[in-house]
């Protein structure tokens, strides 16, 4: 059973007047999550991993190609779903009152949450997760929580390409715009309930 690029959870142009521009999207989504889904197929097809979840896949597989393309499946699609287009600010309800227990207030997430978005040296991810509590956590290249038994929440993703039409080379602007303006709390309230 081939893996299949999900659907955006959104128009390619919905996130623009939100600073992440349909081109950004055409090439992110279209070309370099497509070419992830397209080399795990090939990786996969005719092998005793056909058949097997998208998690299985992950967590089975060794360092490489394998681990690099399944798991760049994953984080980008749950990237998506981190985004939407009345997204961003404070979150209210269950979320709020966890992130404001966890970190002591919200403001202090942001700035944790920041620093590892800015911090992570070339490629990678910023995550918000549950390890027995809700943690900070970044993740070099193509690593995720789920490799490390960790429950994803949130993502940022700071690959080059999540960001370089838009702001260049401009990271902390990448990071902030998310947190003020993108970040889906509806989606990451499923996730911690989950």
């Amino acid at each position: 059973m081939a893996f299949e690029l999900p659907p955006l959870p959104y128009a390619k142009d919905a996130l623009a007047p939100r600073g992440v521009s349909e081109e950004t999207l055409e090439y992110h989504y279209g070309k370099h999550h497509a070419t992830y889904v397209k080399t795990l197929n090939g990786l996969v097809e005719g092998t005793d991993l056909d058949g097997k979840s998208l998690e299985e896949i992950i967590k089975s597989a060794d360092p490489g190609p394998l681990f690099n393309n399944s798991a760049q499946v994953w984080n980008h699609t749950f990237f998506w779903n981190c985004m939407a287009p009345t997204g961003g600010g404070k979150p209210e309800g269950e979320i709020g009152e966890a992130i404001n227990s966890a970190f002591g207030s919200y403001d202090e997430f942001a700035s944790q949450f920041s620093e590892a978005a800015k911090t992570q040296f070339g490629s990678g991810w910023a995550w918000l997760v549950d390890d027995g509590g809700l943690k900070i956590m970044k993740t070099p290249n193509a690593d995720l929580p789920l490799k490390h038994d960790v429950k994803a929440l949130l993502t940022l993703d700071v690959w080059e390409h999540a960001y370089y039409i838009d702001y260049r080379n401009a990271r902390p602007e990448h990071i902030q715009n998310f947190l003020d303006r993108l970040v889906n709390w509806d989606f990451v309230a499923q996730n911690l309930s989950a």
